[in-house]
C-alpha cells in the first residue's frame, strides 16, 4: 500500500472520529485534565515555586532548604507555610511565588477542624485527616490514569500475542490455550487480590503485576478469531510459499486486520482497569496508606456522611473521568468501523 493511500485512510479515520462530536470534545477535555495532572507538583504543592530573599533566588520546588539558608537558626527543613518562615523571608525584603494550590496531597491543614467544608483556602474542603481534597484529587487522577494506561498497554501486548499464537497455529496449541484460559478466567481475581494484599505490602508495581495476570484475557478471543479467519487467506498462503517467517506473517500481515477490533476496546479496557484500582483502594487493599487515591476518597465519603463534600467530590471525579473515556471509546469505534469507511468512500 502506498504512503498516499495510507495517509488517506488515516485521514478518513480521523474525520470519522471528529464527526462524533461528543467523543471529540471529550478527548479535548480529557487531554486538558490529564495535562494539568501531569504537572501536579506545579499546581498543588506546599513548597513555593520561587523564593527571593537576601538578593538570592531559591527554587524550593526543586531543592530542599533549611531555615539557616534564609537567615534562621536551625538546620531543619523550613516549613514555608508557617508564619515564621514567611516573616523571615519578608524581613529581608524577599517575596514568594506559590503554586495555585498551597497544599500537596499529604499536607495537613492544622488551622481547621477536620474534615473541613469547602472554603477559600481549601476549595473542596479537607478530608478527615486535614488534607486538601482538591490536591488529592489532582494527584489521584494522575495515578489512576497512569495505572490504567500501563495495565491496558501491558495486558494488550500479552493478550494480542497469546491470541495471535492460538489463532495462527490452531490445533493443539489453540486447544490447550483455550482450556487454560477457561480455567484461569474462572478464578475469583478480586478475592485473590484481597487475599494476597493481606500478607504482602502493596505498592503501585505490585498491584500492576498482580492485575496483569488476569486482565490480559480480555483481548485474546477477538485476536484469536481474527487470526483463525485470516490464516488461510490467499495472501497468507502466498507469503508462506515464498518463505516468509511465521512471525512476520503474524505481526506484519494478519495483525493489522485484528487491530481494528482491538483498538476499539482499549478505552473500555482502560476504564475497567481504573475501576478495579478504585475498588481495591475503597476496600483498603489497593495502594499504600496515604497515597492519593480516588478509592480512598470514596471510602472517606462513606465513613463521613456528615461531610457530603467528600462523597460528592469522589462521585463527580469518577463520573467525569469514566464518562469522558467511554465517549472517547465510542468515537474510536466509529473511526475504525469499516462500514463507515466504505460508505464514505462510495
Amino acid at each position: 500500500m502506498s504512503t498516499k493511500n495510507k495517509n488517506s485512510i488515516y485521514h478518513r479515520k480521523w474525520n470519522n472520529f471528529k464527526k462524533n462530536r461528543r467523543g471529540f470534545y471529550s478527548l479535548i477535555i480529557f487531554t486538558v485534565l490529564f495535562f494539568i495532572s501531569l504537572f501536579a507538583e506545579l499546581v498543588a504543592n506546599d513548597k513555593p515555586w520561587i523564593v527571593y530573599t537576601n538578593n538570592k533566588i531559591y527554587f524550593p520546588i526543586l531543592h530542599t532548604y533549611s531555615e539557616k539558608d534564609f537567615g534562621g537558626e536551625l538546620e531543619l527543613a523550613i516549613d514555608y507555610r508557617h508564619e515564621y518562615a514567611t516573616d523571615l523571608i519578608k524581613s529581608q525584603g524577599g517575596w514568594i511565588i506559590w503554586a495555585p494550590i498551597k497544599y500537596s496531597y499529604d499536607t495537613i491543614n492544622y488551622n481547621s477542624v477536620s474534615p473541613a467544608p469547602p472554603s477559600r483556602e481549601n476549595l473542596l474542603g479537607t478530608d478527615d485527616q486535614g488534607r486538601d481534597v482538591l490536591a488529592r484529587v489532582i494527584y489521584g487522577f494522575r495515578i489512576s490514569i497512569f495505572f490504567g494506561v500501563l495495565l491496558t498497554a501491558l495486558s494488550s501486548i500479552v493478550g494480542i500475542s497469546v491470541g495471535a499464537l492460538q489463532g495462527y497455529y490452531g490445533g493443539r496449541i489453540d486447544l490447550l490455550g483455550q482450556r487454560f484460559i477457561e480455567i484461569w478466567s474462572g478464578m475469583p481475581s478480586l478475592f485473590l487480590l484481597i487475599i494476597l494484599s493481606s500478607f504482602v505490602e502493596t505498592s503501585f508495581w505490585w498491584l500492576l503485576g498482580i492485575m496483569l495476570l488476569f486482565k490480559w484475557m480480555s483481548l485474546v478471543d477477538i485476536v484469536r478469531a481474527e487470526f483463525l479467519r485470516c490464516r488461510n487467506f490467499e495472501y497468507v498462503r502466498a507469503a508462506k510459499s515464498i518463505g516468509v517467517s511465521d512471525i512476520k506473517i503474524m505481526f506484519r500481515h494478519i495483525l493489522p486486520n485484528a487491530l481494528v477490533s482491538t483498538l476499539t476496546l482499549l478505552p473500555f479496557l482502560l476504564t475497567s482497569s481504573i475501576t478495579t484500582l478504585t475498588s481495591l483502594d475503597f476496600l483498603g487493599f489497593g495502594l499504600p496508606s496515604g497515597s492519593p487515591s480516588l478509592g480512598e476518597l470514596i471510602a472517606q465519603g462513606k465513613n463521613n456522611l456528615q461531610s457530603p463534600w467528600l462523597g460528592i467530590t469522589a462521585f463527580m471525579t469518577m463520573s467525569i473521568m469514566l464518562t469522558l473515556l467511554v465517549f472517547i471509546g465510542e468515537a474510536c469505534r466509529d473511526a475504525f468501523d469499516p462500514r463507515k469507511y466504505y460508505s464514505e468512500k462510495r
